[in-house]
């Protein structure tokens, strides 16, 4: 698709400096963009970067706007504005409305006319699908699936019993929502399986990365409020609660029973613990393990970042060394 800067200047609140009039069609990076590309500029670090460049277009705020060789769309947010305007410029793929001839829908099943149903897809007993829903090739619904409208399942996801995932939700490839959670009960050297019979139920405008693992509840549901996005390759336990709009990079893995607030944001590889609490907005950077309940919003750190190997082994030394002397101390 191909729009004018003067079209986006309007949709989207925009300043326009250079020719209404000019054209792109698609978006690029500043230092590969051509006169048809729309590019941005959302860190100074970038800057050499910009002077050089040949886009038709650059988005940018108002601090940077002298700097651009090229039409400018001045905006406060040019991250945000660029992304909104790259999903126009490049619309998700879809499909047909109907139902792909080797899919295998249950009778009482309810999808609606424009919804589109894939190659290999299996839907099961009483699942409802939402006006303009995908289901990419090879999904799995089980029984009672509710998906809402503009719910897309990009391929090979699998949608547990009784999970209902709210309107506009994007699951990547591989994704397994619903399954069991790791609930097991000792007895005499041995563990007995405790049924899984809560669900999962899932909000509005959430993206779920590929590969990524969200267990049903053991009794009650897990929940995923509204807005939230989660990366590729992460573990949420049964009767996890996320709040809205908190973000989860990948391969971050979060134990049952944990309520995470609205607004956190949590980074890559991070491990959280069962049965404790975050506050609203804090940030868990990379790598760090949370064990005990975060009770007031802030920024949280407990990974050691590489270091020579002969550096680590005296820290490390050090560290033992310290601890040791402190329990001298204490007896």
């Amino acid at each position: 698709m191909s729009a004018s800067l003067g079209e986006l200047a309007v949709r989207f609140g925009c300043e326009l400096r250079g020719d209404p009039d000019v054209r792109v069609d698609k978006v690029a990076a500043l230092g590969n963009a051509d006169g048809a590309s729309l590019s941005f500029l959302a860190s100074a670090r970038y800057k050499a970067q910009l002077r050089e460049t040949r886009a038709g277009a650059v988005v940018l705020d108002s601090a940077s706007a002298s700097e651009s060789p090229v039409a400018a769309l001045i905006v406060e947010n040019p991250y945000a504005t660029f992304a909104r305007i790259a999903a126009l410029l490049h619309p998700a793929p879809g499909g047909p409305a109907g139902v792909h001839p080797s899919a295998v829908v249950a009778s009482d099943a309810v999808l609606d006319p424009s919804a589109h149903v894939g190659a290999g897809v299996v839907v099961g007993a009483r699942t409802r699908v939402g006006a303009r829903a995908y289901i990419g090739a090879g999904c799995v619904l089980e029984p009672d699936v509710v998906l809402d409208e503009d719910v897309r399942l990009i391929a090979r996801v699998t949608i547990g019993r009784d999970v209902e995932l709210g309107a506009r939700t994007i699951v990547q490839a591989g994704a397994v929502i619903g399954a069991d959670g790791f609930g097991f009960a000792p007895e005499g050297g041995t563990w007995v399986k405790v049924p899984q019979v809560g669900s999962v139920r899932i909000g509005a405008d959430v993206e779920i990365g590929a590969n990524t693992c969200i267990d049903r509840g053991a009794i009650g549901n897990t929940v995923i409020e509204d807005g939230v996005k989660l990366d590729n390759l992460i573990q949420i336990g049964h009767n996890v609660h996320i709040g809205a709009h908190t973000a989860i990079a990948a391969c971050v893995g979060i134990a049952g029973s944990t309520t995470i607030g609205a607004h956190c944001q949590i980074g890559g590889g991070a491990g959280i613990g069962g049965h404790i609490s975050i506050a609203a907005g804090s940030v868990i950077t990379a790598w760090s393990m949370v064990i005990t309940t975060i009770a007031e919003r802030g920024v949280y750190s407990s990974g050691i970042p590489a270091e020579k190997a002969s550096d680590w082994r005296r820290i490390v030394a050090d560290l033992k060394l310290h601890g040791r002397k402190r329990s001298t101390d204490n007896h």
